[in-house]
This record gives C-alpha cells, structure tokens and sequence, in this order.
C-alpha cells in the first residue's frame, strides 16, 4: 500500500464584507440559504468572471497554466503534478486539508452542501475576521482570499466628524468626494491590508503562496469615474496597483510575484444583464440596506434601482467596460 504524506494545507477566505471593529457588524452579512435572494443563487455574477478571469491565470510557482475553470480540485491537481515532478521516485499520496474561511453570521451550512460530494481533499469551516489571526503560526502552504479584503474593517471614523475635512455628508461612498475623503479611505485600506499581511505572514510557511483576487483600478483613474454599482456609504475601497503594491512592500513580508490588472468586460460577451445584477447587489448586501433603513421598503428599493438602472443602461454597459480585475500573487519571504 502507498504511504500517505500529509501534503498542503491551503485557505479559502472570501465573500462579503466581515469586520469584528464595526459597530453593527452583522449588517454585512451576505443572505444565507438557496432563497431567489441567496447569495448562493446569484454570486454568479462574480463566480462567472472570476472562473473567467483564472483561465488565463491559474498560479503554481511562477507557472502560468489555461484551464477551463477555477475550482479547488484544479489547484489540487497541480500541486499534485508539482510534486510528482519534483519527487518522480516516491510512492506516496499527498492528503489534502482545505480551510474556508468566513465571518461567524454568514451561512456554513449552504457553503458545505455546496461542495461536490466526491473532492480529493478534507474540508473544514473556520469562522472569523480575515483581518485578524485564523490559524497557528506556519500551518498554511496556500492562501486565496477571493473578493474579500476590499472590505474595510470599518468607515473610516473622520467621515462622522463634523468638523473634520472628511466629513462625508450627502454622500455615499468617496466616488465624487474630496480628496480628503479618498484619502480617509485609502488610510483605512493600507491599515486593514497591514493587519491582514500580518496575519497570514505568521500563519504562511516560508516559501508558502498568497494569492488575491479583487476589483482593482488603473494607478491614474480618478475616483469621479469609479464604476456607479458603488451605491451605499460602506466600507469599501478599490485599490490601484500602486496601493497593494506600495501596503505588500511596506508591510515587508512577502514578495510580490504577480500584481496585474485585467480587463473583466474583455472576458464576458453581450451586455450587462442588469435584472441579474441588481439580485446580485441585494443578495450580497441586503442585509447592511435593512440595517440602514428598513425591510419595509426593501422590495420597493431595489425595484426603484432597476427601472433607474435600465433608464441609463447604456452608461452601465460603458461603465462595465472599465471594470477590472486585480490579481496579486505573494510569496512568503
């Protein structure tokens, strides 16, 4: 019988908006269960692009290899390959334990029936906030955090402030905002980033890889013409090259291997289908709108979005185009 090796354990953090530090963090919960309006129904929207998106890129190493979709098992598959090239002569299995990570209110249950009933590894929950320790120092061999860290921490507290140049009133995000609004965000960025660098620097191995993937920007776009589904006053941030590159190099920890921006649009065909866009958004942050304002109005809401949606629809289509997506691969130095 072949002797079995205990072979990577590996993190899969990502979903919607988690933070310990808010103070209603239960507002940013995605919606549980397989309802019309679970986030399991339609996070499709960025499943689609992402699976996509990892076509093109499946990281191992520094090797760059086409797949036809982004699933655990492929990452499994050429960690497999990786070994049985680096150790030709051995007759051991490799054993696999696969951790998936996210904040305590969101929904497990749905995340494990999910999973295909045959997988070629063990997998275990571990709720928490991805911006603080998850796991013993030296344990994890691969990291990715999928749509995650864009998520702040917490608004950044000068928004409350009155008498601060920040003050954030009539508005709902920095997009249009003053300087010093983008500013207050991308201070809380780097700092959440940090705190999340830290984190995974002391969980990784020496050697281990990070990838992350996320909505990210052109270094010299302004924040005028960030893409109109930012909608809320939340805690968002859609960083530049130039931020991740100048927190990963500050923070000191890791290399950066890749840190790239692609085109979505280039990747999907046809317009944006905004009645599926729209139960997208409601699925993933329905919870933080009801906390805000009231489950009374909620349907009313986001039908009022649709029609104000589809009466702009070609300034969608045009703000889509400029959607892109942001890869960083990270080694542990």
């Amino acid at each position: 019988m072949a002797e079995v090796e205990s072979g990577p354990t590996l993190l899969i953090t990502g979903g919607d908006g988690e933070s310990e530090r808010r103070p209603r963090p239960d507002s940013l919960h995605v919606n549980g269960g397989d309802g019309a309006y679970s986030y399991t129904r339609n996070s499709y929207f960025l499943v689609y692009i992402s699976f996509k998106f990892f076509i093109h890129y499946l990281i191992w190493g520094v090797l760059l290899v086409r797949i036809p979709t982004n699933t655990m098992q492929h990452i499994i598959h050429f960690i497999q390959q990786k070994y049985s090239l680096q150790c030709p002569k051995s007759d051991k299995t490799l054993e696999f334990l696969v951790f998936f990570n996210e904040q305590p209110s969101n929904d497990f249950n749905t995340l494990f029936k999910s999973l295909p009933r045959e997988i070629p590894y063990f997998a275990a929950g571990v709720p928490g906030s991805f911006h603080c320790r998850l796991f013993p120092a030296s344990s994890i061999h691969f990291a990715h955090c999928w749509h995650a860290v864009h998520w702040l921490s917490k608004e950044p507290e000068e928004l409350l402030d009155k008498n601060s140049s920040a003050w954030n009133k009539g508005r709902i995000h920095y997009t249009n905002a003053s300087d010093e609004v983008v500013r207050a965000y991308a201070a809380q960025f780097a700092k959440d980033m940090d705190d999340f660098l830290c984190a995974r620097a002391t969980e990784i191995v020496s050697g281990g890889m990070m990838v992350i993937s996320m909505l990210g920007i052109p270094n010299e776009m302004p924040y005028s013409q960030l893409a109109e589904s930012v909608m809320f006053e939340f805690p968002i941030y859609t960083p530049s090259l130039e931020d991740m590159a100048e927190t990963v190099e500050k923070n000191g920890q890791f290399s950066i291997e890749i840190l790239e921006l692609i085109n979505s649009a280039s990747l999907t065909n046809g317009r944006v289908d905004i009645k599926a866009w729209v139960v997208h958004v409601r699925a993933a942050m329905e919870g933080m709108f009801i906390q805000n304002f009231s489950s009374d109005i909620d349907d009313e809401m986001f039908d009022r979005l649709t029609k104000k949606l589809f009466m702009f629809s070609e300034r969608v289509d045009s703000g889509y185009k400029d959607r892109n997506q942001l890869l960083v691969v990270l080694i542990r130095k």
